[in-house]
């Protein structure tokens, strides 16, 4: 199981840079970095990439509406070749408040988008032949008819480090996780509860596997939470910083008909729970809607405790599937993110 994390904002990008390679020291293998609708995620990644020698760079998540296919693809190869082939390429829907609210484009066919968009950024890096594209959403070269008539397949300039970079999907629903189970290379899911994760998910996933195709090997999956290694009360209270996280995503991170994460906290059984969160966040109601997020919620959600509990918890989700463990480290006690990361890796390696 590899080790990865988010790169966090807090403090300032340049001093959480300088922590990511100070966590590459101590053995990270993986660091995400974000883009929402916050500074662009290649300018940051690209940074990283020249203050770092080891550590791979995942983009969590490039949206796939901000973008072009083609020009997804170029990035993902700068990126890759910035830093030596340790790219990889994280995509994701976002939600139809961000891209219609902030980027003006129409929240239209995800999974038809998603799954293009892989073939044109695979055919980009492979060089084989000038980029020819017939599908729903995207035909590259445009027709005649649509454009100028002037349009040319042509071929990347620059040559690729390599020509598959891995591609990962962040996705929730079950058609987008059968999708991503059949053609990425890896998964990317949110409030992952390994014990529930198989009831959720698993019909999906199975779906997926039996039309995926030999040649992308298996299907990795980067899941975990907030880290915290310790004895006592004062521990176990750091489980209630999961409360702010689940009530901003269940709660407001959507609209009331459409939240995505709000219908995963039904699935995983949390319906009454999860009905009352939005109630109270959408009514400003923010501490009450934290207030009503249940203790098992956030205790399944991260990996907080004596080391031995963490060991058992980092051992769940290693059984469900998990390939990449995800920590978001609380140092306490003269501990610092290195020394979280450097005790996961220990456990990891028992």
């Amino acid at each position: 199981m590899k080790i990865s994390t988010q790169l966090s904002y807090a403090g300032g990008f340049k001093e959480a840079a300088r922590d990511v390679a100070d966590m590459e020291k101590a053995g990270l293998d993986l660091v995400w970095v974000a883009e929402a609708y916050g500074f662009d995620g290649p300018s940051l990644m690209g940074y990283l990439a020249a203050l770092t020698d080891k550590v791979e760079i995942g983009a969590g998540i490039l949206p796939i509406y901000t973008r072009t296919p083609t020009l997804i693809a170029m990035t993902a190869a700068g990126i890759d070749a910035l830093s030596d082939g340790r790219f990889h390429l994280g995509l994701g829907a976002s939600g139809p408040q961000v891209i219609e609210g902030f980027h003006g484009i129409p929240y239209t066919n995800p999974l038809g988008r998603t799954r293009e968009i892989i073939e044109i950024c695979r055919d980009v890096w492979r060089r084989e032949a000038p980029l020819v594209h017939q599908g729903k959403n995207y035909t590259l070269p445009l027709p005649p008819e649509k454009g100028t008539g002037l349009g040319k397949a042509l071929k990347i300039i620059a040559h690729p480090v390599r020509s598959e970079i891995p591609i990962w999907i962040a996705a929730l629903g079950e058609k987008n996780v059968e999708l991503t189970a059949e053609v990425a290379d890896g998964w990317m899911p949110i409030l992952y509860i390994p014990e529930k994760a198989n009831d959720v998910w698993g019909a999906p996933l199975s779906a997926g596997a039996a039309k995926r195709d030999s040649s992308l090997g298996d299907l990795m999956t980067v899941a975990g939470g907030l880290l915290a290694i310790g004895e006592g009360e004062d521990i176990l209270k750091l489980r209630d910083l999961q409360r702010s996280m689940i009530a901003l995503y269940v709660g407001g991170m959507g609209a009331k008909e459409k939240n995505f994460y709000n219908e995963l906290a039904c699935r995983y059984g949390y319906e009454k729970e999860a009905k009352e969160i939005q109630d109270l966040y959408l009514s400003g109601k923010k501490r009450e809607a934290e207030a009503a997020v249940p203790a098992e919620f956030c205790e399944l959600t991260t990996l907080i405790g004596p080391k031995n509990y963490v060991a058992e918890r980092i051992a769940a989700f290693e059984e469900a599937g998990v390939t990449h463990l995800g920590v978001h480290p609380l140092p306490q006690l003269g501990q610092t993110n290195a020394s979280l990361i450097e005790t996961v890796k220990d456990i990891v390696g028992d």
